[in-house]
């Protein structure tokens, strides 16, 4: 049974572990042993635990015969993003000046992780400093798509979606500030949630220790995973207020649209750019399957939906122009051309128009919370195109403006804090379509609850072998 373990889902794993029917030293060596087959081809998995992973896992065996409490995940293998505190290993965030960065105690999110019972077994790559939509790193190379070798995985939290992918691992976390957990999901046809702006606690011993105005507004952690199951599972396992975050909230999260239909406004073609067509009629399919489960679906975007996009554009460009310096001295030359492309598309703002662009944020906040009372999630693409070929998003000022365009789903969500759920549904140029569903804050439940639905209804298509 062993070879066939990394096949299957992180909450299965570990009911087959408390129910004794496989041991957590077999869950994390099969694991263990798919990196070692399919990695190379990928570069997903970019630094080990062999010997920590399966110590843990022999504990987590000795603990399942004591009878002993187990957590959600108890002896499960997971992976982590490596810009996320993890005790003893460099948070690098993929680039040299901070190879050395080891990281003495776990972040909030990996010790939450721990306590649920998980096993860390690797960490993931991502772009420098998280700052591109394509897993290309100057410290550990590119991450390829498993669909298509010469494809991205998008960013940044592309190793996690390709590990995901290929059975490297059944769990992952990442963050998100333009996407990030939601673009790998769609490129690599997994699911995942970026969850509300406040849910999920973050703190960093590894300077820069304080985080800019656009990621303390923008930025979350969340998981990935193959199964809209368990990526709940990853949300409630690191949810809720922590001593060192002052920004965490102490939510219970809840299905606004339990006990009744489900209210969706779907957007096949979102606005302020082209979508490609199959891209649209998968989303348009994706609508056709939840009215058919007994959904409320009337076609509806917020009215000020472009303008949200503007705003995200405004507010990080002024964070990433502050940055600039710090930025020039740490990251890769190509990292840094799509800053730098990134920047002569942005609109240069003043202290005057930052703070515009902030009290604006709020009206559009205001449109959205009503637009989102009246229909409980937005269906709408991830990417309003497939995934690109490695390494075009910088080829010209065109290709960088054409990746922001594609890219203009996922931005509301970050603006405004929302959940954002991706679950596939599609297929478009040979490679996974995901839907994204935006709710309420502390709507991340419905969200999930919606995905299951189009889970049900277009199946888990991975894991895969990568293509090669």
């Amino acid at each position: 049974m062993s070879d066939e373990l990394w096949r299957r889902g992180a909450l299965e794993l570990a009911g087959m572990i408390a129910r004794k029917e496989v041991s957590s030293r077999d869950v994390v060596q099969a694991h263990l042993d798919r990196i070692d087959e399919v990695n190379p081809w990928i570069n997903a998995v970019v630094r080990r635990f062999d010997g920590e992973a399966l110590a843990a896992a022999d504990a987590a065996d000795k603990a399942v015969t004591a009878g002993a409490a187990l957590g959600a995940l108890h002896g499960v293998p997971v992976t982590i993003k490596e810009n996320l505190d993890l005790a003893g290993t460099p948070t690098t965030q993929a680039v040299a000046f901070l190879a050395d960065a080891v990281a003495p105690i776990d972040g909030p999110l990996v010790e939450r992780v721990r306590a649920a019972g998980a096993i860390p077994i690797g960490r993931t790559n991502l772009p420098d400093l998280g700052l591109r939509v394509t897993t290309e790193s100057s410290l550990h190379g590119v991450t390829h798509n498993p669909w298509h070798p010469e494809l991205t995985t998008g960013g940044s939290s592309g190793g996690e979606g390709a590990a995901l992918a290929t059975g490297m691992t059944p769990l992952g976390f990442g963050n998100d500030i333009g996407g990030s957990l939601r673009n790998p999901a769609t490129c690599c046809g997994i699911s995942s949630i970026k969850p509300t702006t406040g849910v999920v606690p973050w703190a960093t011993v590894v300077p820069p220790e304080d985080p800019g105005l656009s990621q303390q507004l923008m930025l979350t952690d969340g998981p990935m995973a193959r199964h809209v199951a368990d990526v709940r599972a990853g949300l409630l396992a690191i949810a809720g207020p922590h001593e060192r975050d002052p920004r965490a909230l102490p939510v219970t999260l809840v299905d606004r649209a339990a006990g009744r239909p489900v209210r969706v406004a779907v957007c096949a073609d979102p606005p302020g750019g082209g979508t490609h067509p199959h891209v649209a009629a998968a989303i348009r399919s994706a609508a056709d399957a939840l009215a058919a489960a007994g959904a409320q679906v009337v076609e509806a975007v917020p009215a000020t939906f472009e303008r949200a996009v503007e705003l995200w554009v405004t507010i990080l460009g002024a964070d990433l122009a502050a940055q600039r310096p710090l930025l020039e001295m740490v990251m890769g030359p190509d990292a840094m051309r799509f800053i730098d492309n990134a920047e002569e598309l942005f609109p240069t703002v003043s202290v005057e128009g930052l703070m515009a662009a902030l009290m604006e944020r709020n009206r559009v906040d205001l449109d959205w919370f009503g637009f989102l009372g009246d229909h409980d999630v937005l269906l709408l693409p991830t990417w309003a195109q497939p995934p690109f070929p490695l390494g075009a998003d910088i080829v010209s000022l065109e290709a960088t403006r054409a990746t922001l365009e594609m890219l203009r789903p996922v931005l509301p969500a970050n603006l405004l804090g929302l959940p954002a759920a991706v679950v596939p549904v599609g297929m478009a140029d040979g490679t996974p379509v995901g839907a994204q569903l935006v709710a309420r804050r502390f709507a991340d439940l419905t969200c999930l609850a919606v995905a299951e639905t189009l889970e049900r209804a277009f199946g888990v298509i991975t894991p895969i072998d990568p293509r090669r």
